[in-house]
């Protein structure tokens, strides 16, 4: 790797930086997956991060009862299982600990504070040249990395989706999204409307009931709720044995047929199901069924309400889509997040522009010109685990051919990289 230093004319100083290896934009588990596994391949790499701390959506954006939806063994990193002493679904606190570990062991050393402004691929050098803003104030300097690959691993939650509904704006209560949320007991006995049915909504809710609050949840539309585990067996262990031996769409009817069996017909509760299995529709759309760990118990016991969309905010109250009007005290969204790819990105023919690769799952991975994927999957960490080592093994085969047969073009690329920022 090697530097130089050059002059902004707004005065902020600029270095340019050769990567001998790839980039990759992300400290989050994905980019830690994809820096551990070159590492154990031996190909140097650079881990460019925005925030200050590794895995900042968990360690910064995340409620305190958080815990991993699927047990343990199938959230693992490439080189390092969970420890034993770990609960079968690890919270919070253990995943932070477990990826503060991961990134120890594997000397990963992300460089923090460091925001992608922009990343384009130059076809008259063949590489790529990734622009960073490190740090802020006075002390913010420009830099540019030069490398032949480029990782994206930003991820499907990089920024928080806010939707526009009529008279937010106006309503004079707290209005929170759910990257802010940590704890109900700051709503004790307070009338609060979740936005979003999905994992988070249902969880945001139960919580809220927990702590003595009022919560009442909006479901806009359909969706899958599952038990998260059946007779002590995780439904998506369980799910992944059955489709080894039988079709997809047998799978789903004993999926439904067992979440009846435990949870009842949860349609009569307000949560209406899609026409579409839970397995078929999560393929198909990238859209993920609940598991449920208690919040279809507190709908049924009237602790947890269910209404549906909301038609617009006044100052202290809510107007529902069948017309009823509601007082609340405070707003949370659980709306979900979104891929930032498309602000940063100069690249049309990898990614959608909503920055997921335009090719489903498990091609997903790997574009043109140097540039790859991981953790846009729609398939949690298992399925940024697989894509890792595969960007890894890729990767390594062309850095050792590099390597071994072209040294002398290396020098070369570093002596234009030297002429970029003349």
């Amino acid at each position: 790797m090697a530097s130089r230093d050059s002059s902004d004319r707004d005065g902020l100083s600029r270095r340019c930086v050769w990567v001998n290896g790839p980039v990759i934009v992300g400290a989050g588990p994905s980019g830690l997956a994809v820096g551990a596994s070159l590492q154990a391949r031996g190909v140097p790499f650079v881990i460019l991060e925005r925030s200050h701390c590794i895995a900042s959506l968990w360690q910064k954006r995340t409620y305190d009862r958080l815990r991993l939806h699927l047990p343990k063994q199938f959230c693992q990193l490439p080189g390092m299982p969970f420890p034993d002493n770990f609960p079968k679904y690890p919270t919070r606190k253990h995943f932070i600990e477990y990826l503060e570990s991961y990134s120890t062991k594997f000397d990963l050393n992300p460089r923090f504070n460091e925001c992608v402004q922009s990343a384009k691929y130059d076809e008259t050098c063949g590489l790529w040249r990734v622009r960073t803003v490190a740090g802020d104030g006075a002390t913010a300097a420009e830099v540019e990395y030069i490398c032949r690959w480029l990782v994206v691993a930003t991820g499907e939650n990089a920024e928080r989706l806010v939707p526009d509904i009529e008279g937010l704006q106006d309503f004079a209560g707290e209005v929170i999204h759910a990257c802010d949320y940590k704890s109900g007991k700051e709503y004790r006995g307070k009338k609060v409307l979740v936005v979003g049915c999905g994992n988070s909504g249902m969880e945001l809710s139960l919580d809220l009931a927990h702590h003595s609050a009022f919560p009442s949840m909006v479901v806009r539309d359909s969706v899958h709720v599952l038990p998260r585990e059946v007779l002590g067996k995780s439904t998506f262990e369980l799910a992944a044995f059955l489709m080894k031996w039988l079709p997809l769409r047998l799978v789903d009817r004993i999926l439904l047929l067992l979440s009846w069996l435990v949870l009842g017909n949860v349609q009569k509760l307000g949560l209406r199901r899609p026409p579409m299995g839970p397995l078929e529709l999560k393929y198909a759309g990238g859209k993920t069924p609940v598991l449920d760990i208690g919040a279809v118990g507190k709908i049924r016991s009237g602790e947890v309400a269910v209404v549906p969309a909301v038609r617009r905010f006044f100052r202290s109250k809510v107007e529902l889509a069948d017309g009823r009007m509601m007082d609340i005290d405070a707003v949370v969204l659980a709306t979900g997040y979104r891929s930032n790819i498309p602000f940063w990105l100069q690249e049309t023919d990898f990614f959608c522009k909503n920055g997921f690769p335009k090719q489903p799952f498990p091609n997903g991975w790997r574009g043109r010109s140097g540039l790859y994927a991981v953790g846009f999957t729609r398939r949690g960490i298992s399925g940024a685990a697989l894509d890792a080592t595969r960007i890894a093994d890729d990767i390594a085969g062309l850095w050792r051919e590099e390597t071994g047969e072209a040294k002398s073009l290396v020098g070369c690329r570093q002596r234009h990289v030297y002429s970029l920022v003349k």
